[in-house]
């Protein structure tokens, strides 16, 4: 079958990273084996209709992935692409819960899943009956991914989506992380700051806007850009990047600056109650720490990394650091899944998503559709999505 593959040899791993060139260690081929479907029940072959390309696609692509998770992420020969809408050999349209937990992996359940967190699972490192050594679908080759014009999946992990226009449908992953994230925080409070308005943080504020209808959210990002997409997820406000966040909201919501010695970020007293920081940075996490105030919440969602950070608010404000993953049954839906309400509410039309999807490209274009992903707004793009099966119709 024709497929994106990525072949994660050391000698092409170094080789990107010390030339910072994106892409080296894929290419376009035509003659990769179709996935074999695992011995056991319940597993399904499916034609992705559409397939997102996530910032860890192109921390993969960049060679610049977390050493630390090289451990859960074994596969040599990776298929990348786990943000999926597809259609069954039956014809029905699903989308993909990517996540390949003990269930599916022929184990008894290990602690994690058996208390029913799934999505953190014990036995990410061991195949098991499915032959993957990766935590989920789409980060190796012996399942597939959205990149290829073929994978297989367990029928527990395919949430229909029925007539759900294409463009829609393929955000029920990072929609779903996105809530994941959102639900994590049990609301104390009546002000929230969402740092980096890309495509999981437009979701945040969305989810968060659905969640808490009057919940004040300040989104910070760069540029008119990010304003106009942040603004019609549900922000009510969007400042750029920097000192300046502090005095602007102190200003706003009648907080109080203070001014450190020796520091560029001033902090806020009687600051905001929750920081979702959807970058990662030690520049992002730092004004996080400045804006919160006393036993606030950070909730990372941002891509893991090592980042050198100043934590001494979080000690000296008693503020919670909350580390966010993937998305399965949720405790504060009363134990429905993630996915399913994200399905729920992409297909409501006033669900404002509409237009996320900035970007299509067949699996030819590969390079340059990772090449607008990693360019973000830069290249006015939010989501970007390939096709690999052309004469699959895109429902709109």
């Amino acid at each position: 079958m024709r497929a994106v593959l990525t072949e994660l040899t050391v000698p092409r791993y170094l080789l990107t990273a010390a030339t910072r060139r994106m892409g080296l260690m894929l290419s376009l081929r035509d003659d990769v084996p179709e996935p074999a479907l695992p011995a056991a029940p319940g597993w399904v072959r499916l034609r992705p209709e559409l397939a997102g390309i996530c910032g860890s696609d192109v921390g993969v692509a960049r060679a610049k992935s977390s050493l630390v998770l090289s451990a859960f992420y074994a596969a040599r020969r990776q298929i990348l692409g786990h943000e999926i809408v597809a259609v069954t050999e039956e014809g029905e349209r699903v989308v993909v819960d990517p996540i390949i937990s003990c269930a599916h992996r022929g184990f008894p359940l290990c602690r994690s899943c058996d208390d029913g967190f799934p999505y953190v699972c014990e036995r990410f490192d061991q195949p098991g009956v499915t032959g993957c050594q990766a935590p989920s679908v789409g980060f190796d080759a012996a399942l597939g991914g959205g990149w290829g014009e073929s994978l297989v999946a367990h029928r527990s992990q395919l949430h229909p989506v029925h007539d759900t226009p294409s463009r829609r449908a393929v955000l029920a992953e990072p929609a779903s992380i996105a809530l994941h994230a959102a639900l994590h925080w049990k609301r104390r409070g009546d002000r929230a700051v969402v740092i980096g308005p890309g495509p999981i943080g437009l979701l945040v504020i969305a989810a968060l806007r659905r969640l808490h209808p009057s919940l004040d959210i300040t989104a910070v990002g760069p540029g008119r850009f990010s304003t106009t997409y942040a603004e019609r997820a549900g922000a009510d406000r969007t400042l750029p990047p920097g000192p300046r966040v502090v005095e602007t909201l102190a200003d706003l919501h009648g907080g109080r600056v203070i001014r450190p010695r020796l520091t560029k970020i001033p902090l806020l007293e009687q600051g905001v109650d929750v920081v979702f920081d959807c970058v990662g940075l030690p520049g992002t996490i730092d004004l996080a720490l400045h804006l919160l105030r006393p036993t606030g919440m950070l909730v990372l969602v941002g891509a893991a990394g090592k980042q050198p950070v100043d934590w001494s608010l979080v000690w000296n404000r008693q503020l919670t650091v909350q580390g966010t993953v993937n998305f399965g049954p949720e405790p504060t839906l009363g134990g429905r899944h993630t996915m399913t309400q994200a399905v729920e509410w992409l297909a409501d039309p006033s669900y404002p998503v509409d237009g996320l999807v900035t970007h299509v490209y067949g699996l030819p274009e590969w390079r340059t559709a990772l090449q607008t992903a990693a360019a973000g707004p830069r290249a006015s793009a939010v989501k970007v999505t390939l096709r690999p099966n052309p004469d699959l119709p895109l429902i709109s």
